[in-house]
């Protein structure tokens, strides 16, 4: 018991708004049910095969995936930093909307950008129920930590 998970929503799709060279504007949607449990450490023993897809199951009700599908990130306002950009704009889970603010690092690879975030939720700002069982005693932590990666190859 006691696993720290590692997820990865599968399907997602991003876009920027420019004005010049500038960005301005970003938007990411995520699809919930895309949802995999990548691993989990820690624990009594390993995560299995059926305690994944046990996982996948409570998380997707827990999110309410039917009756909202998506995950949203709409930033409104990009600002310039030191490295990289802070984007600041509206979370949208399980159809509730909250203002968020996300630092995004760029790193220029040469022949492509790798840009990268950390940011943090709390599951009860928007409505998501932590899942527990056993009274209490097996919990998902209210705050969890989402990051997020994407390489992108250059124009020519």
């Amino acid at each position: 018991m006691g696993h720290r998970l590692t997820i990865a929503m599968k399907r997602w799709q991003g876009s920027v708004g420019w004005a010049d060279s500038a960005p301005v504007s970003a938007e990411l949607i995520v699809e919930v049910d895309s949802f995999e449990v990548v691993r989990g450490e820690g624990g009594v023993k390993g995560l299995s095969g059926p305690e994944k897809v046990l996982v996948k199951s409570n998380a997707l009700k827990s999110l309410d995936a039917g009756r909202y599908p998506e995950i949203r990130f709409a930033a409104d306002a990009v600002d310039k930093t030191d490295d990289g950009y802070r984007l600041t704009g509206k979370l949208q889970i399980r159809g509730k909307s909250r203002a968020h603010v996300i630092d995004l690092r760029t790193e220029d690879l040469g022949d492509a950008w790798r840009i990268s975030a950390e940011s943090c939720v709390r599951q009860t700002d928007y409505g998501v129920k932590p899942y527990s069982l056993l009274m209490g005693s097996v919990r998902v932590a209210d705050e969890v930590s989402v990051a997020f990666t994407a390489v992108h190859a250059k124009d020519d």
